[in-house]
């Protein structure tokens, strides 16, 4: 797997953020988690860790987010993959 190119955190549809305010009108801490990994995480932050060559790999603040999940949901990494 390979970083070709850095990949921003895309905005979240209006359709689905109202959806979620509505779900959870007292809030929620996921909700909250979805915009915050911006600002903590960058793609450049991980360069490093991936090869030049290979076949592009999911963005690592995609990651960062879906780990940080899994584990406040107590998932496993089979069942992390199947909520993604």
């Amino acid at each position: 797997m390979s970083l070709r190119q850095q990949q921003p955190i895309p905005p979240v549809p209006e359709d689905t953020a109202r959806a979620a305010r509505a779900a959870f009108r007292r809030g929620n801490p996921c909700l909250v988690l979805r915009d915050r990994p911006g600002a903590v995480f960058s793609d450049a932050d991980f360069a490093d860790l991936y090869p030049r060559l290979g076949q592009p790999a999911y963005a690592p603040w995609r990651l960062a987010l879906v780990t940080i999940l899994q584990f406040r949901e107590g998932l496993s990494d089979r069942g992390a993959a199947e909520a993604v």
